[in-house]
This record gives C-alpha cells, sequence and structure tokens, in this order.
C-alpha cells in the first residue's frame, strides 16, 4: 500500500485499487466489540442494522433535499427557498414520503423531494429541468451565500452527494452554489460571481444476479457547472416567458416553442465548464426595488450510471477517507482537553495554598483552649449536612430534576455504546433522550422526595409532584 501510494494512486475514485487503499487506511475503524475487536465492514461500525435496498431497472429512485448550510455561518436555509425549481407533485412526493420520528419534528428536520429524476440505469444526457427568472434583490443574496460558500446537500438512498477530485485526492458533501473569480483571472474591475446551474450526476450501482436481485447504490457523485444556455434571438427568448416560473419543463416543450433543442443543451451536447459560457450574477443593484431587473436562469442536469465490484458494505469508506476536516475535530477536542487541564490545576493551586496556610495556623496553636477554637475551612463541616432555612422544596426540585435529566444523558450514551440507536436515521437519538427522560422520572422522583424528607418537610408529595413538570416547564 505504501508503493501505491508513492505511486500517486488515489483514494477517493472508484476503482478497485482504491477501494483497496481506503479499506487499509481505515482498518482501524473497521472493528467491533468493547473487548474481542473483530473486523467488520464500515457499515456494520456506523450503521448497525441497516441492510441494503434493491432497485429495480427503470425504477424511479427518489432523491431528497437538505439543508442549505456553510461552514462560516451557523444559519441555515431552505433549499426551496432558493431561486431554483418547484418541488415535485403532490402525488409523486406522498409516493415516497419516509415516516418521520419525534426527534426529527423537534429538530425541524424536513425531507423535501428534489426536482431531479432517477430511473434505475437510465442514462440521461442534459436535460432542461425549468426556467426561473431572478430579481436584483436574489441576484444579490446569492452572490452573498456563495461569499459565505453554502453548500447543497443531496441524498440518493441514504447517500449523501459527493464532489470528487482524483487529481487532489479530495471528497467533500454537497456542492457549492456557485464561486466567486477574482478580478485578477476574468480582467474586470470587480470580483464576478458566477451560478452553477448546471449538474452532471454519476451513480455508481453493483449487480450481482447470484447474490441478490437487482441494483445496490454504492456512490453519487455531481459535478456543478455554471453555462449560460442559448437561447437565440431575443424574439426566440421571448417565446420562452411562457415556461418561467419554475415549472418543469422538457424537450418536447422546447421544440414546440422554441422550434428545435437548445444548442448548449440537448441529448448530443455536455455542457462543460468555460470561461466563455459561465453564468455571471452580475445585476444592477443601485437601482431602487421598483426597477427591478431580472434575470433568466434555466436549470438543467445529466445522469450517468456506472456499474463497479465495490460491494454495498464498503460504500461509506470514501466519506471517511476523503473528508479533510479530521485534523480540524482533533485539533477541537485536544483544545478543550488543555483547557479542562488548566482550569483543573488553577483550581488545584488555590485550594492547596487555601488550606496550607490553615494547617499552619493549627499546628502554631499553642493552648488547648486555642485548638478548640474552630477557625478557617473547619467552620464549613457545620453547615455541610444542614438543612436550608427558606425554600427547601426549590432545591429538591432542582436537584430531582438534575439527576433525571443526568440519567437520561447516561443511558442515552450506554444505547449508543450496545449500537441500539442508527446514526443514518435522523432524529433518532433526540427521540431516545426524550424517551428516555420521560421513564428516568422515577429517578428524578425519588431523589427529590429523599433529599425533601432530609430536610424534615412533610409534603413530600406535593414535592414529587413539582419535580415533574420543572424542567419541560422551563424549556416551554
Amino acid at each position: 500500500f505504501a508503493q501505491m501510494k508513492a505511486d500517486g494512486q488515489d483514494q477517493i475514485s472508484m476503482t478497485k485499487e482504491a477501494a483497496e487503499l481506503r479499506s487499509y487506511e481505515l482498518r482501524k475503524k473497521k472493528k467491533k466489540g468493547l473487548f474481542r475487536r473483530k473486523e467488520a465492514s464500515l457499515a456494520q461500525v456506523l450503521f448497525p442494522g441497516v441492510s441494503p435496498e434493491e432497485y429495480n431497472d427503470n425504477e424511479p429512485i427518489p432523491a431528497f433535499v437538505e439543508l442549505v448550510d456553510s461552514q462560516k455561518t451557523q444559519l441555515p436555509f431552505q433549499y426551496y427557498d432558493l431561486p431554483t425549481c418547484k418541488e415535485p407533485h403532490d402525488a409523486i412526493q406522498r409516493r415516497f414520503r419516509q415516516r418521520k420520528n419525534l426527534g426529527s419534528r423537534l429538530m425541524g428536520y424536513k425531507l423535501r423531494m428534489s426536482p431531479y429524476s432517477f430511473p434505475t440505469k437510465v442514462n440521461k444526457g442534459c436535460t432542461p429541468l425549468c426556467f426561473v427568472e431572478v430579481g436584483d434583490k436574489k441576484l444579490n443574496w446569492l452572490r452573498k451565500l456563495i461569499d459565505r460558500q453554502y453548500r447543497i446537500h443531496l441524498t440518493l438512498d441514504k447517500l449523501p452527494v459527493l464532489m470528487r477530485s482524483k487529481e487532489l485526492n479530495y471528497a467533500m458533501r454537497g456542492f457549492p452554489i456557485g464561486f466567486k473569480a477574482h478580478k485578477a483571472s476574468t480582467g474586470l474591475e470587480h470580483d464576478e460571481y458566477y451560478f452553477f446551474n448546471h449538474l452532471k450526476f454519476t451513480i455508481t450501482y453493483r449487480e450481482e444476479p447470484n447474490e441478490f436481485e437487482g441494483v445496490r447504490i454504492i456512490g453519487f457523485d455531481v459535478h456543478p457547472v455554471s453555462i449560460r444556455h442559448d437561447f437565440g434571438t431575443v424574439e426566440d427568448e421571448q417565446k420562452f416567458d411562457q415556461l418561467h416560473g419554475g415549472a418543469e419543463v422538457d424537450q418536447r416543450a422546447i421544440e414546440k416553442v422554441h422550434g428545435e433543442p437548445l444548442s448548449t443543451c440537448n441529448q448530443d451536447f455536455a455542457p462543460r465548464n468555460d470561461p466563455e459560457t459561465y453564468l455571471s450574477l452580475s445585476g444592477d443593484f443601485t437601482k431602487p426595488m421598483m426597477n427591478v431587473k431580472s434575470t433568466k436562469f434555466m436549470y438543467s442536469y445529466e445522469v450517468h450510471w456506472q456499474e463497479t465490484d465495490i460491494p454495498w458494505s464498503d460504500r461509506w469508506d470514501v466519506y471517511l477517507v476523503g473528508s479533510p476536516d479530521d485534523e480540524i475535530h482533533y485539533f477541537a477536542i485536544i483544545n478543550s482537553l488543555m483547557i479542562v487541564v488548566f482550569l483543573t490545576g488553577a483550581v488545584a493551586v488555590i485550594m492547596i495554598r487555601t488550606l496550607k496556610k490553615d494547617i499552619t495556623g493549627y499546628n502554631e496553636l499553642q493552648t488547648i483552649e486555642e485548638a478548640q477554637e474552630e477557625t478557617g475551612w473547619k467552620l464549613v463541616h457545620g453547615d455541610v449536612f444542614r438543612p436550608p432555612q427558606s425554600y427547601p422544596m426549590l432545591l429538591c426540585v432542582l436537584v430531582g430534576s438534575g439527576a433525571q435529566i443526568g440519567s437520561a444523558f447516561f443511558a442515552t450514551l450506554f444505547a449508543s455504546m450496545l449500537r441500539m440507536l442508527n446514526p443514518i436515521k435522523k432524529g433518532q437519538a433526540l427521540t431516545a433522550v426524550v424517551v428516555l427522560y420521560v421513564f428516568c422520572g422515577v429517578i428524578g422522583g425519588y431523589v427529590s422526595a429523599r433529599l425533601y424528607k432530609f430536610c424534615d418537610a412533610k409534603a413530600w408529595k406535593r414535592n414529587t409532584i413539582a419535580t415533574a413538570p420543572a424542567f419541560p416547564a422551563v424549556i416551554v
């Protein structure tokens, strides 16, 4: 494997050599078991209990869109907040609707179908998707999103879409909305923003008639392209006004309006990134909103299916090997540990100095009468188990709620260690926390009532009833 690396073999492509190199890099992570570490696939380690799905030829596979987010900011957006195509019809969404658990509802996580269509093993050339007219306000917003490096995320068969670079040995989830070109590279007086309106999807699959029926999805890649589609003359461009608004169109609708397929998007032409045909977001932002200048976008996409010998169990390897952010996570963990060690040392030094001063004073006492007088930290020992004189119920309710939250938290961690929670199911961990918090109400009530009784109080039933809604009432 060292020789393969020296020869320049990448780790993120879908070849057999790259898959073997990924498996070697992740050999330590492909272990399961607390004591007897056994070899396992990454899918068994990360997503226990998940079984592969098979699809027949021409069977439509739903693709879902997630939040549009950025590593620079903490504010995500819905995909359909962007000036993009409309959602599929309700009948199609009802057909592929997935059941949501309690955690995903509380998190506001909502799976929404993408406007793209992926029939199994059906290759598509450049396919027009929709026409959208974008005003200056939206153009300005898109420029800000590109400047803040927002990315769009799609999932197909629970696989996040990947952007791969074999030359750079690099893979990253999602794809950017567009890119920013410096004025030195464009020759303009200012930086220019370009928009990705064409997507090249590559779906890798595996067929093995002796083991299973149908097709299993192994990889889901995308290559975004920025292209300014050619609508012809001004008169021809005006004919497309009836297709605006984000509605789905096809080649037949274009041929009916335009008379022929578009020269920049047809079955015989594959769009590519060319500086001469980039789709620019150069709107006139100095005008008031009463004089809005609009720009016409046409979204398009193409789909290519490729067969591979990589097994379904190894399809998650590239998501760990190709991520460049692992070192950042290690740095954050080490930074947190150093802060904890520093604060612990500071508190220990203060305590040692205080206790050393008091002990020195006790050793210097000359008479028995002076030794019997309690001074310094010894005065605290009589107050440790003294019941509070005011609001004992408030103290007991807070202690009981803390015991309930802590029990639910550690029970959730224990369930995760036993592989009872599946990370691929959004919101399942939060659902487990909520359910276990309800069950741990017994622990919270017992701790609160026991402490309340220790305070020589009598209304322990009232205390138990007050403990139950204390934490939920604060959240609500």
